[in-house]
């Protein structure tokens, strides 16, 4: 008996796609009774935006056979059966092994994508051809225990005043759970490192600015009820869900862009795989001009070099990369020895 399965068509940029899709009927957000065949629906309506703000970079995969609350996994390099006019580029990680990874050109690989049951999409902050220079600033806010998206949203508003006085324009974006993504396109000039120390000055002045909200303490046992500025979403190999990316919650929320007069009375809840496609529509992308607004992340690294002076340098890695000149010890301060 052959298994159930249809066809979608997909338009792109080299027409319309036939893109096969298995088990249409399988239910991937069980609450809501949301199958794979509406996920590749929610793509191929989507899809111009995603490939927009997604596109041309290494994207690794995180995949649910089972759906939301089932097993889940990453995949970096290809999955078997990859069609022969979807890209790949070759990638070197932290650990200076290298492999290749799949980029998205076109909504039909989204839908490809969405068929080897991926539901989070996780892009490089650099395109395939420039993979050691990342064109994007991705700073993520993400509330501690005590906090939560409403208490985000004051310092993303001021963490958009920190970029501008660096001479970026910022986007912002829910993460489709608790936190705010903000995001500055940048010119490709520098590789990881700089780009990453660039994102820790940003995260200081704002935790200067707003030190009762926010920490950059990369131990979670200093940060305390603050929203936490994880710099190291900018270490080389880390990745956080791209816009328009559906998330593995129940509630089937989305990693929505939104315009900055929107988020002071966002609600995260409200963007989701059922109601983004309509929004989309109506209102259009508010991130349709992202790469039209590059700047440079050279004050924030002169920000960097003053901090540096003052002796604020290094802060930790994360525990996955091989250890970096003079960054702190990796050690947990209640267990570090003391002297």
């Amino acid at each position: 008996m052959a298994s159930e399965a249809t066809t979608v068509e997909v338009p792109g940029p080299h027409g319309v796609r036939e893109m096969r899709v298995s088990s249409p009927s399988r239910v991937l957000w069980p609450e809501l009774g949301i199958t794979k065949l509406e996920l590749v629906q929610y793509l191929v309506a989507v899809g111009e935006a995603f490939v927009a703000a997604n596109g041309d970079r290494p994207m690794a995969l995180q995949r649910y056979p089972e759906g939301v609350g089932g097993e889940e996994f990453f995949s970096k390099s290809p999955p078997r059966g990859v069609p022969e006019w979807m890209r790949e580029t070759m990638v070197t990680f932290p650990s200076q092994r290298q492999h290749p990874m799949l980029v998205v050109d076109e909504p039909a690989a989204v839908v490809w994508m969405a068929q080897m049951n991926t539901i989070v999409f996780h892009p490089w902050p650099s395109r395939a051809e420039n993979i050691d220079h990342p064109d994007q600033l991705r700073i993520d806010l993400d509330p501690q225990p005590g906090r939560d998206f409403r208490d985000a949203i004051p310092a993303a508003l001021e963490l958009r005043n920190v970029l501008k006085d660096a001479g970026l324009t910022a986007f912002v974006k829910t993460s489709g759970n608790r936190g705010i993504h903000v995001f500055a396109p940048i010119e490709p000039a520098g590789d990881f490192i700089p780009v990453r120390h660039a994102v820790i000055s940003a995260a200081r002045e704002l935790e200067r600015r707003m030190p009762e909200l926010v920490t950059t303490a990369w131990w979670k046992e200093e940060r305390g009820e603050r929203v936490f500025v994880d710099f190291n979403q900018a270490a080389r190999d880390r990745t956080i869900a791209g816009a328009y990316s559906p998330r593995a919650r129940a509630d089937a929320t989305v990693s929505t862009p939104l315009n900055w007069d929107e988020l002071p009375e966002a609600d995260p809840t409200a963007f989701t795989v059922r109601t983004v496609p309509g929004r989309l529509a109506e209102a259009g992308d508010p991130w349709a001009d992202f790469s039209a607004q590059r700047g440079t992340v050279d004050v924030l690294l002169d920000w960097w070099e003053r901090d540096v002076a003052n002796g604020q340098g290094e802060l930790p890695y994360p525990p996955e990369h091989p250890k970096m000149p003079g960054e702190p010890p990796r050690v947990q301060p209640s267990r570090a020895k003391k002297t």
